[in-house]
């Protein structure tokens, strides 16, 4: 059926007909953009969007910032020779030493005042240290100690190395951090504002009574699919803006590779969502069901810290993930400029969870 007008009467007005296709797409529409203000009606959405992921990397970022060299606790037992010791440590800036009786340096290394305890020996002989070597600062203090104490002594470097000290944007914990960050803010977002709404419209009855309308299951999943595309370009832009403007964050890639990660990976992830709120009728199940899934991701897909600090044999796993692939691919991107077709394997996981989810949660959904 095509879109025409046919005159009514006399009076010339027009009545306008459309199609099929046409209605439908009006429908979608707004559908879509009744899912948008129910987002920006609800300002805890508004706050675990936008400010919490602020807050973290603010937190994170000044507690793991780039600062000089640990000045290092060192005590030296008064015993004899201990005064020359000491003035040979107190020629680093990086230790801070301290000449202690041997019962209070004993106490001082055993609370963690003091990373390690020199006892100086009888002429010519060799100091003896004292330190606990699961401590890797008390470790570090031997290094130094031991060095300044044998160049005292006599010794000689046959080879003098020469340092190069550097320190770019891209290898500080903030740059790791970040995108880290987004690729948790993007499961969120698609756990909470598609499962939990859905549980949420369940219980209002909201549900029950869209069955009363024409609408297609399809398209009414489809469309909560498509604003939490929408809500990740405000959301990455923002983080993005944030980390630029506040931490000089490094965008060595493509945007668009950026933007088309991002849409991958609040596809998957709404994806997921309406899979743990297809049949759920209580909030408390869901909040269950939707933690115990991305809890596990949060801690080993690497967030925070490297998920290769875990062990081999549960790589596999962890490289399967969801979040995993989406936070490695965005990494590479914006820290290494890596394009987006090198990045197609992480691309296929995102894919793979993405259509099996959305097609089972399908599947399974009912309205009541």
């Amino acid at each position: 059926m095509t879109s025409k007008s046919e005159a009514v009467g006399g009076s010339g007005a027009g009545i306008t007909t459309i199609s099929g296709s046409q209605a439908r797409l009006r429908a979608f529409g707004a559908l879509c953009l009744a899912r948008f203000r129910e987002f920006y009606r609800e300002q805890e959405v508004i706050f675990w969007s936008f400010v919490f992921p602020i807050l973290l990397a603010v937190g994170l970022g000044v507690a793991f910032r780039n600062r000089p060299a640990d000045v290092l606790p060192v005590a030296v037992v008064s015993n004899p020779g201990a005064d020359a010791v000491a003035t040979t440590l107190g020629t680093s800036p990086l230790l801070r030493v301290l000449v202690l009786p041997e019962a209070e340096a004993a106490r001082a290394l055993r609370v963690g005042k003091v990373t390690l305890t020199v006892v100086p020996g009888a002429p010519g002989e060799a100091a003896a240290y004292r330190f606990d070597p699961s401590r890797s600062e008390s470790e570090l203090a031997r290094s130094r100690v031991d060095d300044l104490l044998q160049r005292a002594a006599g010794r000689l470097d046959p080879l003098t190395a020469r340092e190069d000290r550097v320190s770019e944007p891209g290898a500080r914990y903030i740059d790791f951090l970040i995108p880290g960050i987004m690729g948790m803010n993007l499961l969120s977002g698609g756990m909470w504002g598609v499962g939990f709404s859905l549980v949420d419209m369940r219980l209002k009855k909201l549900l029950k009574r869209l069955t009363a309308t024409p609408m297609r299951r399809g398209d009414f999943m489809l469309s909560i699919m498509m604003m939490r595309v929408g809500f990740m370009f405000i959301e990455v832009s923002f983080l993005l803006a944030f980390g630029r403007l506040a931490f000089g964050l490094p965008v060595r890639g493509s945007l668009a590779a950026v933007y088309a990660l991002g849409a991958c990976g609040s596809l998957s992830f709404g994806g997921l969502g309406l899979l743990l709120g297809s049949r759920a009728t209580r909030i408390e199940a869901v909040m269950g069901l939707m933690n115990a899934v991305s809890m596990p991701m949060f801690i080993a897909s690497g967030v925070f810290f490297s998920a290769e600090r875990f062990p081999d044999v549960l790589q596999p796993v962890i490289r399967a993930l969801p979040l995993t692939a989406l936070i490695d691919a965005l990494r590479a991107v914006l820290l290494e400029g890596a394009t987006l077709a090198s990045q197609t394997g992480r691309i296929g996981i995102l894919a793979a969870w993405g259509l099996v989810s959305f097609a089972l949660g399908l599947r399974l959904f009912r309205w009541s």
